[in-house]
């Protein structure tokens, strides 16, 4: 039986609003799901996992991935690159796993430029008041830094209408049931059910 090529779903949103949190959940419920680890210039914090939250590469190595075409989609955001690698989607699809990505919105802007198939869906938090909490509780920037995650997060938020859903995160449990959903959704959609319709029809 031929190997059917995986999905992709691309997760968007302003930094604080959840969305890693939610992709990782999703790759422990579905297993045939994997999670994208980018590639970035950025630091590495307390807890980050080389090769499980980030490769973490010199700013030279990226400028050298991105001059040899190896990036599907890179963005620099607050000073830091981060890029989705096109061997991390071609060997996932080659494998017939399905693929997340928690990417920012340009990265999701230059996928669905590309035409490249695939579920986005942005992350909203439910007020920018919260997000601003929730912002502050990480203590990983100061005041402009934190003030600029805000404005970010509006200019986002505004250029997030043309994803195909939209999730509000006010409540974890509920968030991580829609995404859920989604993707359930997105396997029952009948164009991928095209081959299964097929054999059905010619049973006699």
């Amino acid at each position: 039986m031929e190997k059917k090529e995986g999905f992709l779903f691309v997760v968007s949103g302003a930094s604080g609003t959840g969305k890693s949190t939610l992709c990782r959940a999703m790759v422990g419920i579905f297993p045939n799901l994997r999670f994208s680890v980018s590639h970035t210039t950025r630091p590495r914090r307390p807890g980050d996992r080389e090769g499980k939250d980030y490769f973490f590469v010199p700013p030279q190595q990226f400028q050298a991935m991105i001059d040899r075409g190896e990036f599907l989609e890179w963005a620099e955001v607050y000073g830091h690159r981060y890029g989705t690698s096109k061997r991390m989607l071609e060997m996932a699809r080659a494998e017939g796993q399905d693929l997340i990505l928690d990417i920012d919105g340009q990265g999701a802007r230059q996928l669905r430029d590309q035409n490249i198939p695939g579920a986005f869906v942005f992350i909203l938090p439910p007020s920018l008041e919260e997000l601003k909490r929730r912002l502050m509780e990480r203590k990983t920037e100061g005041k402009e830094a934190l003030e600029e995650r805000v404005k970010k997060a509006r200019a986002e938020i505004a250029d997030s209408r043309w994803y195909d859903y939209v999730i509000i995160n006010d409540d974890l449990k509920a968030a991580k049931a829609r995404l859920q959903a989604i993707i359930l959704a997105e396997h029952c959609r009948a164009e991928k059910l095209t081959e299964a319709i097929g054999k059905l029809l010619v049973e006699k």
